[in-house]
């Protein structure tokens, strides 16, 4: 059963149980997707019924960010840890290696995916990187084209949210890909356009705050942070009266 916070269910697994989950839908071929969201994923959720039910639909739902399992301990139903989809991505693609695994990159500004695909090579040897694809696309059925063309085990989209989530859920159907990811920013922190913190500061759960020094403009997103968990400790006060 999954961990619910504010209508959105997570599965209370670490990222390296979610990367085994993940290589058995792999050689399971199921056409799957993950989604990972954050606390304004969360909110967004609240006005966005396609959304949610997007993420319901989602194989694995794994928490991105100390604001989901803060807001997982204040419910009194505890997440084991955050999964962040930089993290899992890293882990699934380490198992995949090994078996000359084959990954395509969507998503990102032009040139990012290429970049991020030549630093996976480096990084992962024995990785195949057999195809990349901006996120400046209207067209999916040649996005899908392509793709099904090249194919892969493993698809990162990193097309932001809510679009990643909602493709993935429209799209899942008609891609001949077995584990498809929706992952963020991942694909900027790979090519190393964004630099993720220190390992200190995301072992103490303050990624966000390290994000926000460097990318200043990042305060209109982190501001929805308290009312969010206004939401859940209303939430957990009305399940005690209960």
């Amino acid at each position: 059963m999954r961990t619910d916070i504010l209508g959105v269910g997570f599965d209370n697994v670490t990222t390296k149980e979610a990367a085994g989950l993940a290589m058995e839908m792999i050689s399971q071929r199921e056409r799957a997707y993950v989604v990972t969201p954050n606390p304004e994923i969360i909110w967004m959720c609240r006005k966005d019924p396609r959304l949610r039910e997007a993420i319901g639909g989602a194989a694995l739902v794994l928490p991105d960010g100390v604001g989901v399992t803060l807001g997982a301990r204040i419910l009194g139903r505890p997440l084991r840890s955050r999964a962040p989809g930089v993290d899992f991505f890293a882990e699934l693609v380490a198992n995949l290696a090994p078996a000359r695994g084959r990954i395509f990159l969507l998503g990102a500004r032009p040139g990012v995916a290429e970049e991020a695909a030549r630093n996976l090579s480096v990084q992962y040897p024995g990785i195949a990187v057999v195809g990349t694809r901006d996120g400046y696309f209207d067209d999916d059925r040649e996005v899908i084209r392509i793709i099904n063309e090249a194919a892969p085990d493993l698809l990162a989209v990193c097309l932001g949210s809510p679009r990643q989530e909602l493709w993935m859920a429209q799209n899942a159907p008609l891609l001949d890909v077995p584990l498809s990811a929706g992952l963020g920013g991942t694909l900027d922190v790979i090519s190393g356009r964004v630099r993720r913190a220190p390992v200190l500061w995301q072992k103490l759960g303050i990624e966000w705050l390290y994000r926000l020094i460097r990318e200043p403009r990042r305060l209109r997103r982190i501001v929805k942070l308290p009312a969010y968990l206004f939401a859940v400790s209303l939430s957990a006060l009305r399940g005690t009266r209960k």
